[in-house]
C-alpha cells in the first residue's frame, strides 16, 4: 500500500489540506482542527502559513515553504505566501495555453480577496486587496447596532435588490467583490483564475455577467504540490 502524503496551508480563518493516497488527491478546507493535524502530521511534505500558528502544534521548520522558493520573477519578499503559490500554479497552467501578451490575473476569494497580476513572462506585476465576503459582513455587523449575521452558508438572493436586510447585506457584499474582479479584468483582458473558499459563489455571478473564468478552487495547494513534486 502506498504511503499517504499531505500538505498544509494555515489560512487566516481556515486550514487547507491536500492529501494524496493511492494516487488520488483530496482536499480539505475546514476550521483549525488539532485532531486532524495530529493524524496527518507524520505524512506532511510541506506547509506554509498566512494565519496565526497555534502554539500547541509542532510543525517541522525544515518543511516550511518560503517566498524565496517560488520561482516567479520580481516576487517581493513581503507578499503573502498564498498569493505567490496561487500565482505560481496559475503561471504553470498559463504556459500551456495560447499565452496572452498582457499576462493573467489570480483572484483568491478567501478571508481577504486578493487579486494578483502576473506578466506573460512570469513577473509579479502588483495587485489589489479588499476585505473578503465574511469580513465585509463582519464589518457591518460589528459597526452597527441593528444588523445581524446572515450566516456563513447564506444563499444568495436571485433578486438584485432584496427586501430582507440579511439578503441585502449578502447580495451587496457579493456584488462588491464581483465588481472589483470585473474592473481588474477589464484592465488586463487576459485569463482570470479564481480560487479560494468563497470562489464558487463569485464564479456563478461572474459567469452570469459574461466573464470567462478559470475556476481552480485549490490553486494555492496545487502550487505547493508542484513545488515539491
Amino acid at each position: 500500500m502506498k504511503e499517504q502524503i499531505s500538505y498544509l496551508l494555515i489560512g487566516n480563518s481556515r486550514w487547507h489540506w491536500a492529501l494524496k493516497k493511492e494516487d488520488e488527491w483530496s482536499f480539505i478546507d475546514a476550521p483549525p482542527n488539532l485532531e486532524t493535524f495530529h493524524s496527518l502530521q507524520s505524512s506532511l511534505i510541506a506547509w506554509a502559513a498566512v494565519g496565526k500558528i497555534p502554539t500547541d502544534i509542532n510543525l517541522n521548520p525544515a518543511l516550511k515553504l518560503n517566498i524565496n522558493q517560488i520561482p516567479l520573477r520580481q516576487i517581493p519578499s513581503w507578499i503573502g505566501i498564498d498569493r505567490a503559490l496561487g500565482a505560481w500554479a496559475a503561471f504553470q497552467k498559463f504556459q500551456l495555453t495560447d499565452i496572452h501578451p498582457n499576462g493573467f490575473l489570480v483572484a483568491d476569494a478567501g478571508t481577504v480577496l486578493s487579486i494578483t497580476r502576473i506578466t506573460a513572462n512570469g513577473e509579479f506585476a502588483g495587485g489589489q486587496l479588499i476585505p473578503g465576503l465574511h469580513l465585509q459582513l463582519s464589518s457591518m455587523i460589528n459597526g452597527t447596532e441593528n444588523l445581524i449575521d446572515p450566516g456563513r452558508n447564506k444563499q444568495l438572493s436571485k433578486n438584485p435588490f432584496p427586501e430582507r436586510t440579511e439578503d441585502a447585506m449578502f447580495r451587496g457584499s457579493v456584488e462588491a467583490l464581483v465588481g472589483v474582479i470585473i474592473a481588474a479584468h477589464n484592465h488586463v483582458q487576459g485569463p482570470l483564475w479564481l480560487c479560494g473558499g468563497d470562489s464558487l459563489i463569485l464564479l456563478q455571478e461572474l459567469k452570469q455577467k459574461g466573464i470567462n473564468v478559470l475556476h481552480s478552487p485549490n490553486l494555492v495547494l496545487e502550487g505547493m504540490i508542484n513545488l515539491k513534486s
